[in-house]
C-alpha cells in the first residue's frame, strides 16, 4: 500500500505537489490525460480553467484515476481567476488569409502548444495558453491577444457543492482595487473552500502588496497558500527560469506571512536542487550537511514543464480512435512514470518498491494500480 498523506498534510510536510494544466488552456482529451496521470503519480491539487467543460473533464479523470487505485487520497481540484489584467488570461489571435505565402511560419515553430495550424484555423484556440511566444517573431506583427476574465458567479456553484474544493487569484502589485473588487464577488464562496492560493510575480512593494490583501481576506476559514510566480508560463523555456522563483519564494518567506508558501513560473527538473541547495526545503527532505532555514517552501507547481513532460505520448494518442490513456495499457504505465519521475522529487516515497505497479509490469515509480481492471485499460 502506499503511503500517500492528503493533500493539507503534504502542505505541512512540505511535499505539495500542483499541476497547473492552464488558466487559458481547454483542450479537453490532453486535461483529461494529464489530469489522470499526475493523479495517480500522486498529485495533490490539479489547477485548471475556470471553465464548465473543463472542470468536467477533470472531476471524471480523478475519479477513473481513484478507480484504478483505490488507495490514492483524491487531490483538490483548483480553478483560477484574475483580478485585473493578467497574461494567464488570454489567447493569441491572427488572420491566416493575412499571412505572406513564403512565410517561414515561425510562430508555428515557438509555440509551446501546437496551438497554431495553417491554412486555418490559424490559432487552435482550445490550445492557446497565452504565452506570447508567437508576438515577437510574426514578421507582419499581426498576431494579437485577447485577454478575458473568468466570472465569479459561472464557477460560485462549483465551490458550493464541493466539485470545486480550491481557489486561486492571480493578481499584481498595484492591483488593490481589482482585488478587493473580485473579493467582495467571492466572500459568499470562501467558506466552501478548502484551499485559498494568491499568485503573484514580483514587484516593487510586492511585501506591502501582500499583507494588505491578507489584511483584507482574513480571518479565512480555509488554507492560504502564497504562490510566487517567477517566470510565468516559462518553465519548457531553460534550465535557469526556475532562478527567479526560487529567489522570489526565499524572498517571501523571509517576510513571515501567515500561511504557506509555493514556488510556480519557471518551475522545472532543477527546481527541487536549487531549493535543496538554499536549505529551503522541509527539514525531512534536506542532507543534514546542509543549513536549513527556520522557515521552509510548502511545495511547488508545475505548469509547462509539466505538461510537455507528457506532450509526446499525448501525440501518440491523437493518432488512436480512443485518446483517453486509460485505454492504452503501455501509455498508461510510460504517462505515469513520466508524471511519477516529477512528482518523486518532491515525494520520494514513490521510489520505494512498494509503490510499483501489480499490472504485471514492473515499471519504476508506477502507484499500484487496483487488480481486476485490465479489461479497462487495455
Amino acid at each position: 500500500m502506499n503511503d500517500f498523506a492528503s493533500p493539507l498534510q503534504s502542505l505541512d510536510q512540505g511535499n505539495w505537489f500542483k499541476l497547473i494544466c492552464g488558466a487559458s488552456y481547454q483542450h479537453l482529451p490532453a486535461v483529461r490525460n494529464l489530469v489522470l496521470a499526475y493523479t495517480l503519480a500522486g498529485a495533490d491539487c490539479i489547477d485548471v480553467a475556470a471553465d464548465p467543460a473543463v472542470i468536467a473533464v477533470a472531476e471524471d479523470a480523478i475519479a477513473t484515476a481513484i478507480q484504478l487505485s483505490p488507495t490514492h487520497p483524491r487531490p483538490l481540484l483548483m480553478v483560477s481567476l484574475n483580478a485585473g489584467e493578467d497574461p494567464h488570461f488570454r489567447k493569441a489571435t491572427l488572420q491566416p488569409e493575412q499571412c505572406p505565402s513564403d512565410c517561414s511560419q515561425p510562430c508555428v515553430g515557438v509555440c509551446p502548444a501546437d496551438a497554431i495550424a495553417f491554412p486555418s484555423p490559424g490559432v487552435v484556440t482550445d490550445r492557446c495558453y497565452g504565452c506570447g511566444r508567437c508576438l515577437p517573431v510574426c514578421p507582419i506583427e499581426q498576431i494579437i491577444t485577447v485577454s478575458h476574465t473568468a466570472k465569479p458567479k459561472i464557477i460560485g456553484p462549483f465551490i458550493q457543492t464541493g466539485r470545486v474544493q480550491a481557489l486561486e487569484i492571480h493578481t499584481q502589485v498595484g492591483h488593490l482595487a481589482e482585488f478587493k473588487q473580485l473579493w467582495q464577488a467571492l466572500k459568499p464562496f470562501v467558506p466552501h473552500l478548502q484551499v485559498l492560493a494568491v499568485s503573484c510575480p514580483d514587484g516593487q512593494g510586492l511585501l506591502d502588496y501582500l499583507a494588505s490583501l491578507y489584511q483584507l481576506m482574513e480571518p479565512l476559514p480555509c488554507t492560504l497558500i502564497w504562490q510566487t510566480d517567477g517566470r510565468p508560463m516559462s518553465g519548457d523555456i531553460g534550465d535557469g527560469t526556475t532562478r527567479a522563483t526560487v529567489l522570489l519564494a526565499e524572498k517571501v518567506l523571509k517576510a513571515q506571512l501567515p500561511g504557506y508558501v509555493q514556488l510556480a513560473g519557471g518551475t522545472n527538473r532543477h527546481t527541487i536542487a536549487k531549493l535543496k541547495a538554499k536549505g529551503l526545503l522541509h527539514p525531512r527532505l534536506m542532507s543534514p550537511a546542509i543549513t536549513i532555514h527556520a522557515s521552509y517552501i510548502a511545495g511547488v507547481a508545475y505548469g509547462s514543464f509539466a505538461r510537455n513532460l507528457l506532450a509526446p505520448l499525448q501525440t501518440q494518442l491523437e493518432t488512436f480512435s480512443t485518446h483517453q490513456v486509460e485505454h492504452h495499457a503501455q501509455l498508461l504505465h510510460e504517462a505515469v512514470s513520466l508524471a511519477s519521475s516529477l512528482v518523486a522529487q518532491l515525494k520520494p516515497i514513490l521510489n520505494q518498491p512498494q509503490a510499483r505497479s501489480e499490472l504485471g509490469q514492473d515499471l519504476p515509480l508506477v502507484p499500484q494500480m487496483r487488480r481486476g481492471n485490465s479489461s479497462r485499460i487495455c
